[in-house]
C-alpha cells in the first residue's frame, strides 16, 4: 500500500465520496489488494492524500479522469474550453471581432472549467475584441485589471502585450498623458529586470514613440527612435524592425522632414510586406498614402490607390478606429482630386464607424465634412458641422493632437471669412500647447478700481 502524499487532499476526498455515492458504490468496491477499505475511508475524510498510482486506480473504478479527482475539472470539459479559446483567438486574427467577443464572454460567464492562465487569456481576448470594435471605454477596465494582477509576471510576453494594449487604448481615447505614463513605467520595469533587449522592448517603445509624437514631444520621440532602430536591427525580426521604421517615419513627418518620413515608411513597408500580419501591412499602406498627401506635389491618385488597398485589408482585419482613419484619408484624397461626393461619403462612413463614444477622430471627420460643404457653397451646413466639431473638441484634454485639430478648425473659419470664430480656435490651439494668454494690464487696473 502506497501512503505517500504528493497531492493536496483539500476537496479531493469529498469529490471521491460524492462520485462513489453517485455511482452507487461502497467504499469496499474501491478497495483492492493495494488499497484497503480503511485507506479509502481515510482518503475520503481528507486524512490521506493518494499517490498517482492510487489516484489512477480510484479514477478507473469511478469511471472518471485523475484530473477531475485532483481539481474537480473534467478533462473533456477542459479540452472543450481550450478549443473555444483557440476558436476565439482565430476569430480575432481573422477580423471576426464580434464573434471573438461572444466566444470569450461565453467562456468567462459559462460553466466550462478554466484555470487562472485560461481566464487571463480569455480576458485578454475579450479586451482585444472590444478594442478592435472601438469600445475602448469597455476594454480599458479589463486591461487595467489584467495589468494589476500579481500573477502576471513583469517582463513576460503576456505582461508586455497587456502594457502595449493599455497604453494604446488610452492614446486612442485621447488621454495621451496616461498613455505615456503607462508606457514609460513598463519600459522602466523591463530595463530594471536586466533582461536582454527583446521584441517586447521594441513593441512598447514603438507605442510610446507614437504617444510622444501625439503629445508634440518630437525630440523625445526622435531620441527613442534612434535608440530602437539599432535594437530592432540586431533582433533581426522583420516585423519588429518594420514597426520601428513605421513609427520613426511618423516622427520624421511631425518634425517636418517629409522626405525622410517617406523613406522610412517605404523601408518599413518593404520589411513587413512578407509578414503574414495583414493588418500591419494595411496600416503601413494607409500611413504611406497619408504621407503622400502631405507632400508639396500631393500625389493624390497614387495615395488613393494605396489607401483603397489598405481599406480592403482593414475591412477584414482592422478595428473601427483604423477603418475610420482610412476613410478620412480617402476623403482627403478625393477632396484633392475634386471628387467631392465621394469624399463626403468617406467622411460620413468614418463618423458612422466611430460611433457615439467620445473620439477626437470624430472632430477630424466633421472638419472634413464642413470643408466639403464650404467647397460646394453650402455655407450654412458647413457652419453647423464646424460648430458641432468645435463643441466636441472642447470635451478633450489639452494636447498637441487637440491643438492640431483646433488649428484645422481655425483655418476653416478663416478661409470662409469668419474671423471671430477663427481667433477663438487659434487661441484654443495655443492654450492646448501650454501657451497661456498674455495678461492685459488694463484688466488688472479695472479690477483694482472696482475694489
Amino acid at each position: 500500500m502506497d501512503h505517500s502524499e504528493p497531492h493536496s487532499s483539500v476537496g479531493l476526498g469529498q469529490r471521491i465520496r460524492e462520485l462513489r455515492v453517485r455511482r452507487g458504490l461502497k467504499q469496499q468496491d474501491l478497495a483492492s489488494e493495494e488499497i484497503s477499505t480503511s485507506y479509502v475511508s481515510l482518503i475520503e475524510a481528507g486524512k490521506r492524500a493518494p499517490s498517482d498510482a492510487v489516484l489512477g486506480s480510484l479514477a478507473t473504478k469511478l469511471d472518471c479522469s485523475t484530473e477531475y479527482l485532483r481539481t474537480g475539472r473534467d478533462q473533456h470539459e477542459m479540452e472543450e474550453a481550450r478549443l473555444k479559446l483557440a476558436f476565439g483567438d482565430m476569430a480575432l486574427r481573422n477580423g471576426a471581432d464580434g464573434e471573438a467577443l461572444q466566444t470569450f464572454s461565453e467562456l468567462l460567464g459559462g460553466t466550462l472549467p478554466l484555470d487562472d492562465a485560461m481566464k487571463r487569456r480569455a480576458r485578454m481576448g475579450q479586451a482585444a475584441a472590444l478594442e478592435k470594435l472601438g469600445r475602448l471605454e469597455a476594454a480599458i477596465p479589463l486591461l487595467e485589471e489584467l495589468f494589476a494582477d500579481p500573477a502576471l509576471a513583469a517582463g513576460s510576453d503576456e505582461w508586455s502585450r497587456t502594457a502595449v494594449a493599455l497604453s494604446r487604448c488610452y492614446r486612442n481615447m485621447g488621454d495621451i498623458t496616461v498613455s505615456i505614463e503607462i508606457g514609460e513605467r513598463a519600459m522602466s520595469r523591463l530595463d530594471a529586470l536586466g533582461l536582454d533587449v527583446t521584441v517586447d522592448h521594441i513593441q512598447l517603445g514603438s507605442t510610446l514613440m507614437g504617444s510622444y509624437r501625439l503629445r508634440g514631444d518630437h525630440a523625445r520621440a526622435h531620441l527613442l527612435a534612434q535608440r530602437l532602430i539599432p535594437i530592432a536591427e540586431k533582433q533581426g525580426a522583420r516585423a519588429s524592425r518594420g514597426a520601428v521604421y513605421w513609427n520613426a517615419g511618423l516622427v520624421a513627418q511631425s518634425r517636418g522632414q517629409l522626405a525622410e518620413a517617406l523613406a522610412l515608411t517605404e523601408r518599413a513597408l518593404a520589411m513587413m510586406a512578407e509578414d503574414d500580419n495583414v493588418r500591419h501591412v494595411a496600416m503601413l499602406k494607409m500611413n504611406y498614402g497619408w504621407l503622400l498627401l502631405q507632400t508639396e506635389t500631393g500625389d493624390a491618385a497614387r495615395a488613393k490607390d494605396l489607401l483603397e488597398e489598405a481599406q480592403q485589408s482593414l475591412a477584414e482585419s482592422g478595428n473601427a478606429d483604423e477603418l475610420a482613419r482610412c476613410e478620412l484619408n480617402l476623403a482627403k484624397a478625393d477632396t484633392m482630386l475634386g471628387n467631392w461626393d465621394e469624399a463626403s461619403a468617406h467622411a460620413e462612413r468614418a463618423l458612422g464607424l466611430l460611433g457615439t463614444e467620445p473620439r477626437v477622430l470624430a472632430v477630424s471627420a466633421r472638419a472634413a465634412l464642413a470643408q466639403l460643404h464650404f467647397l460646394r457653397q453650402e455655407t450654412d451646413l458647413g457652419k453647423q458641422v464646424l460648430d458641432a466639431a468645435t463643441r466636441q473638441l472642447r470635451h478633450f484634454p489639452p494636447s498637441y493632437e487637440t491643438a492640431a485639430y483646433w488649428r484645422v478648425i481655425g483655418d476653416l473659419w478663416k478661409g470662409e471669412g469668419y474671423t471671430k470664430q477663427a481667433l477663438v480656435a487659434y487661441d484654443a490651439a495655443l492654450s492646448a500647447t501650454g501657451l497661456q494668454p498674455t495678461p492685459n494690464p488694463r484688466d488688472a487696473l479695472s479690477e483694482q478700481n472696482a475694489r
